[in-house]
């Protein structure tokens, strides 16, 4: 304002003061020293630890925060920075400003630390500092892994995990389950069974908490038992070996069941026939002649268990004809009642056999497509509760889902361009004579990754980097084939490797 009105202004200089020590001109300050002086006079990093031990254990990565407790942190993590930090003494004299890593060779057991710290000192002026704090690693096993180094069979807790159907497509849904949530991270050794997996861990709680994730995952029943080991009784100490028994249920996703007549009731007379549409910790049942539906919980199942009426290994492929909805204003749950005419492929170039039956897939299919689905007309079934119903008509065939086989022969010998992970498990005597099943199931398992997004939801894809794409192949595969978009897999993109690709990419 002075200056637009043409009045004259008098600059103001900040004013400087000759150092006491060295006599260097300075901005005045409450010491009247420089700050090199005053470093001279005042080290305000006198008394704190420049030099520090830390246990490391070498089998589990881990280091000790006395007295007893093992903290997992990776080399240059935020979670080792603070542990690090914490362990210095008399830190609290002074003010904490930064902390970073000083880079060391990751065999040298050495770990270097950059503090910037500030402190009042003569008459107010306030010091800001550098220093380097060097740790040494020792290394010493923790009990768990002693106790495993010493003898890998001792063990606390046992979960036996069994389902008691002919595949495993249950247990690979739920190793990606446990992968992704790292229960499993504390089991010392994990042992596929002929109808389950086998978990073993160093502590009872352990194991408590790794069948209350099984619960909550699957509808399933448990129980538990225990065992003396050893007695000390002048101490009293009592050593026991605990052993979980959890079974799942054997209902899966896509069976055909048979609902007992007081099942059906109790639901409000559903069914009888429904199909298992899908398995968390409840089971999801359709009707697929009325698009009715509900959920069955753990408790509800296991207190009138049922078996399944045909499962997943009995789909028989057909090819539909023709497809004419019944109401397109109805959709319920994304199912659509139609009234279809379908063939089993099986039949053709053998006799003119076709089926008119009723589907909830109306929204899905169209006239040449290829179905899967149960042939009730020439299964000869010996279910109890089926029986129990009399005058029951059956249906010569219920759709299940699309099949995409037939556009799946074009893709046979490729890579896929995503993948999962796998648990680190020692195979049974048993199983490995039927590798060959379980290859073809564990296809079909990723089959049905593909065809099901919401099965893809608690599941973490990885980058498959074998995988070459090719734009002729892209063309010729056809749009209607199933396959996972690249956005989901780069949520859980595996950038473990340093390459020139993976940082392009990300």
């Amino acid at each position: 304002m002075a200056q637009e009105a043409g009045m004259f202004m008098v600059n103001q200089t900040v004013g400087s003061v000759l150092c006491c020590k060295c006599g260097i001109p300075m901005a005045p300050n409450a010491a009247n020293m420089c700050v090199r002086c005053l470093r001279s006079e005042v080290d305000i990093t006198e008394g704190l630890q420049k030099h520090v031990i830390i246990i490391h254990c070498p089998e589990c990565d881990s280091y000790l925060q006395p007295p007893r407790t093992w903290i997992k942190a990776q080399l240059e993590s935020k979670e080792l920075l603070t542990f690090c930090v914490k362990r210095l003494k008399n830190l609290n004299k002074v003010r904490l400003v930064h902390a970073e890593f000083i880079w060391t060779e990751p065999h040298s057991k050495r770990i270097k630390i950059k503090l910037k710290v500030q402190k009042e000192v003569l008459n107010g002026a306030v010091l800001e500092q550098s220093y380097v704090v060097e740790f040494v690693q020792q290394e010493h096993m923790c009990e768990s892994c002693m106790r495993v180094q010493a003898n890998p069979d001792q063990w606390v807790a046992a979960v036996q995990l069994r389902q008691h159907v002919s595949h495993r497509r249950t247990f690979f849904y739920l190793e990606q389950m446990i992968l992704k949530h790292g229960t499993a991270a504390t089991a010392i050794k994990i042992k596929q069974m002929d109808q389950g997996i086998d978990f073993f861990f160093s502590n009872r709680s352990h194991g408590v908490k790794f069948v209350e994730f099984i619960g909550k995952v699957a509808p399933v029943r448990s129980r538990h038992d225990k065992q003396l080991v050893s007695h000390d009784p002048k101490s009293n100490n009592y050593n026991y070996k605990y052993t979980f028994s959890v079974e799942i249920s054997p209902i899966c996703r896509e069976d055909l069941i048979c609902l007992p007549p007081k099942v059906a009731v109790s639901l409000g007379n559903l069914g009888p026939l429904v199909i298992c549409t899908k398995v968390t910790n409840s089971i999801a049942l359709l009707d697929p002649f009325t698009l009715r539906h509900c959920f069955l919980d753990a408790d509800q199942y296991w207190r009138v268990s049922f078996k399944s009426l045909l499962t997943s290994r009995q789909l028989v492929e057909y090819i539909v004809l023709d497809v004419e909805i019944v109401k397109p204003e109805v959709n319920v749950g994304g199912y659509t009642l139609a009234d279809a005419q379908v063939a089993r492929l099986s039949d053709f170039g053998k006799n003119d056999t076709i089926f008119s039956i009723r589907t909830h897939l109306g929204h899905r299919l169209n006239p040449g497509d290829h179905a899967l689905g149960y042939d009730l007309y020439a299964t000869n079934s010996n279910d109890m509760e089926l029986e129990k119903y009399k005058g029951l008509v059956l249906p010569d065939a219920i759709l299940v889902k699309k099949s995409y086989e037939e556009k799946r022969q074009r893709k046979r010998g490729k890579h896929r361009s995503w993948k999962l992970k796998s648990l680190n498990m020692e195979v049974d005597d048993k199983g490995k004579g039927e590798q060959e099943k379980m290859n073809s199931e564990y296809e079909q398992f990723l089959k049905d990754l593909e065809e099901n997004p919401d099965m893809r939801f608690n599941i973490s894809l990885y980058r498959n980097k074998e995988h070459q794409p090719s734009e002729v192949a892209s063309m010729t595969d056809g749009e209607d084939l199933p396959s996972i978009p690249l956005e989901e897999m780069l949520a859980d993109l595996d950038i473990s490797e340093d390459e020139d690709g993976d940082s392009n990419m990300v």
